[in-house]
């Protein structure tokens, strides 16, 4: 499977230095960077995961999810060691954290055991990379942020279908991807070389866990609304409440589904690269 999916390599090494920790505090000071950009010798597991209950009440706001039950369940793709999930499983009775990255998954029930409810959290690993062991129509709401722009766009697009695959018919979806920016012209490039590298031995174990070299390759695919609102129409997935977000400032483009123009709207805590699909299944 390494050999497919070369992309994936910088997960496999933060997974297995994840392994090698004592505990998660240690996790988070020696490769927080992997989640959320922040590292340091004094940086602990609760603050890490306090910027995550941060950002899940804003997005729950944003969202419009604040009308979910709490009686719901909630899938999260790409959960890490469990930034965001401990405080999905404080609100909902049932959380599923799901990655690629089984280590990750482990260190997801520690965090969740410290600062979540521990006995709301059940974990999935995604093994190959783009196809999640739940079943069709089992989850009320299905959320993602900052993962899917860290795999190969067909992996990326296999796993949009089965968010609305695993969810519920009136379920909530919610995912974020990442598109072209102006910088793109050098950071696509970069990225692919960068991608290369990590494919020489010794020397791309190391460059699989510096967070330079990791910025750059793990920004893996650029996806325009368009194409993945292509794949879900030739599945002829029937959506409602459709809507794109996107940052303030950027320029968007007409987009339709099934014949029908897509709200578009802005969405005040966007990155200048990202989006996202948010929709109920009809």
């Amino acid at each position: 499977m390494a050999r497919r999916r070369r992309q994936l390599i910088p997960w496999r090494a933060a997974g297995t230095r994840a392994e090698m920790r004592r505990n998660a505090d240690e996790v988070v000071r020696d490769t927080g960077w992997v989640f959320n950009n922040q590292t340091g010798a004094s940086l602990t597991l609760e603050e890490f995961v306090a910027t995550g209950d941060t950002e899940v009440d804003i997005y729950i706001d944003r969202l419009g999810w604040s009308e979910i039950p709490a009686s719901a369940t909630v899938l999260e793709i790409g959960s890490g060691i469990g930034r965001m999930t401990s405080a999905f499983s404080r609100r909902f009775d049932t959380t599923i954290a799901t990655d690629v990255d089984a280590a990750f998954l482990e260190r997801c029930r520690e965090t969740v055991a410290r600062f979540g409810r521990v006995n709301a959290l059940r974990t999935v690993h995604i093994a190959d990379g783009n196809s999640i062991s739940v079943g069709d129509k089992s989850v009320d709401a299905v959320f993602s942020y900052i993962t899917l722009q860290h795999c190969k766009a067909s992996d990326a697009l296999k796993l949009t279908s089965e968010a609305f695959r695993i969810a519920k018919p009136g379920g909530y979806v919610a995912l974020n991807y990442r598109t072209w920016v102006p910088a793109d012209v050098l950071l696509t490039p970069a990225g692919v070389a960068m991608r290369w590298l990590w494919r020489i031995p010794v020397l791309g174990a190391r460059l699989a866990q510096w967070r330079w070299s990791t910025r750059l390759g793990w920004q893996a695919n650029r996806l325009d609304p368009r194409r993945v609102l292509a794949l879900l129409e030739a599945a002829k997935v029937e959506l409602d409440d459709l809507v794109i977000l996107h940052h303030p400032g950027r320029p968007q483009r007409d987009v339709s589904y099934m014949g029908q123009p897509v709200r578009q709207r802005d969405l005040d805590v966007a990155n200048k690269s990202h989006w996202w699909l948010v929709a109920r299944c009809h």
